[in-house]
């Protein structure tokens, strides 16, 4: 099992939205941590941009770093802003849109 921080400096203060980038047309990934028993992924929504609906085969804890994204979690619709935070639960279908263009970090607990 793999649980070190990878893709990230060490030792040194960050700020985690300046550590993925925006890219026209599309949804940008930084895989920080991936193993059996978590995982922790910063994202970069264009405005427009979106994954669509899914189930994960863990708990999910998302908190938006910048901008406003939508989360539909089991037909429901959620607006969340830069700091706000939600839980999409396990095996519970959920999408992610970019109402404008936002980051977030999502951490998942299998």
């Amino acid at each position: 099992m793999n649980g070190k921080l990878k893709n990230i400096e060490k030792g040194a203060i960050l700020e985690l939205k300046e550590q993925v980038s925006y890219q026209d047309g599309q949804i940008v990934s930084k895989t920080l941590v991936q193993n059996e028993s978590v995982s922790l992924t910063l994202f970069a929504f264009e405005k427009g941009e979106e994954i669509s609906t899914h189930a994960a085969g863990g708990d999910a804890l998302v908190t938006v770093l910048e901008g406003t994204g939508k989360f539909t979690i089991d037909g429901k619709e959620f607006l969340l802003q830069q700091g706000e935070s939600i839980i999409m639960p396990k095996n519970i279908p959920h999408a992610v849109y970019g109402e404008q263009r936002f980051k977030m970090l999502l951490n998942v607990v299998f």
